[in-house]
């Protein structure tokens, strides 16, 4: 197995002799990212700032197999279309090694099937969508981020345990949204036959009509609810359904919503009681997380989001391939990527060779409200790996998958 050992003996194993002549174009190793940096700043400024952190750590060690890394941003405009030639333009005109990156999940999408025909490695940071890994999965494309199966996994023991039987949901309308919404609805009906889905909201991203949205699952009058709304959708979301009473009394089990950058703005209007996924930054006590923030604290003298942890994570994971690999073809990215070990912040992980899905996991916990701002508590980290589904499903939902 291969493993990155963080800040002891920091990156050791990208040992080399290093040059003291300025890097040539030979000396680097290019990574394209594209993103959605435009419309989704709140995730992926403290994203782009992970990335960064982790480049200047990896280069003040040496780099990797001698060479210094360079990251290289486009924007995505949150097009499947931009996103392409984003990617192409990368390519042809920047000439990277490999590419990383999307946010939404159907440009995520467009980015796993221009890689497949392009033949070219791509690493999917965030995008959540299970289609990555498995139906529309492909031999080059991983993806580092939980997926929507791993997340809504992770939530279903809190949902059983509430013993409701009526059933309201609301999401964004688009492939992330669709996607947690037919999984939540799939495994709690396994765990709970007798539940009953009374109302169902999905709106436009970014677009919501929180009063209507808010008025239609109350007059519903569901016991318990799933939320997979985030940014100003859920915003916008909290702040009508606490104006109208929606959720007292109401059991909610909510996607995303413990993650700073979705958290934070909420402040006061944090509904309490909620059990979410998310990260607790500030309360966190393992030492692999201890020296991260550390380290981010000193260079950007602010807290890490969940982002940042991504895009710190996307790096680590590129160079420890890079490193196994020897070298940036994607044939032997590709299998050096099957089984490889990452040691990150939130401990070690893994892409599985069987769907090129890390094991990354993600905290649980339930909201409260603390000097003014909402916090996560009666938390604990879910390792990825536990909230996989069996392997045979896994073959069945992506044909072809390996061991």
């Amino acid at each position: 197995m291969f493993s990155v050992r963080l800040h002891t003996a920091l990156f050791a194993i990208f040992a080399f002799t290093a040059a003291s002549a300025p890097a040539r174009a030979a000396d680097v190793i290019k990574i394209g990212e594209l993103n959605s940096y435009k419309s989704q700043p709140a995730f992926l400024g403290p994203y782009k700032k992970g990335m960064e952190l982790a480049v200047e750590q990896i280069n003040a060690a040496g780099g990797v197999n001698g060479k210094q890394l360079e990251l290289i941003v486009r924007d995505d405009n949150s097009n499947p279309g931009d996103a392409v030639r984003a990617a192409e333009e990368l390519l042809s005109r920047d000439k990277v090694d490999v590419l990383t990156g999307t946010f939404l999940s159907h440009v995520g999408l467009a980015v796993t099937d221009y890689a497949k025909h392009k033949k070219r490695f791509f690493l999917a940071s965030e995008p959540l969508t299970d289609k990555i890994v498995w139906a529309e999965g492909n031999d080059y494309t991983y993806r580092l981020r939980n997926s929507t199966y791993m997340q809504v996994a992770m939530l279903i023991p809190a949902a059983v345990k509430m013993n409701k039987k009526r059933w309201a949901i609301v999401y964004p309308n688009y492939e992330y949204g669709q996607s947690a919404t037919a999984t939540f609805k799939t495994l709690l009906k396994e765990a709970q036959p007798d539940v009953e889905f009374v109302a169902e909201q999905a709106a436009p991203l970014g677009k919501i009509d929180a009063g209507n949205v808010v008025q239609a699952l109350a007059d519903a009058k569901p016991e318990a609810m799933f939320n997979v709304l985030f940014a100003t959708d859920l915003a916008k979301f909290v702040r009508a359904g606490s104006q109208r009473n929606l959720f007292k009394g109401l059991s909610v089990v909510s996607m995303l919503t413990g993650e700073p950058e979705y958290l934070d703005p909420l402040g006061r209007e944090t509904p309490e009681g909620w059990v979410v996924t998310g990260y607790p930054w500030y309360a966190i006590d393992t030492p692999e997380h201890d020296r991260f923030l550390k380290a981010y604290q000193e260079r950007y003298d602010d807290y890490p989001r969940l982002g940042t942890v991504v895009g710190y994570n996307t790096i680590l994971s590129l160079a420890a391939g890079i490193a196994k690999a020897g070298t940036t073809d994607t044939p032997a990215l590709i299998q050096a990527f099957k089984e490889l070990e990452v040691d990150t912040p939130f401990g070690r992980i893994k892409y599985r060779g069987l769907d090129h899905q890390s094991t990354m996991g993600a905290y649980v916990g339930k909201l409260a409200v603390k000097d003014g701002k909402g916090v996560m508590v009666d938390f604990q980290y879910v390792d990825g790996a536990s909230v996989q589904p069996p392997d045979e499903l896994v073959r069945k939902w992506r044909p072809g998958a390996g061991g």
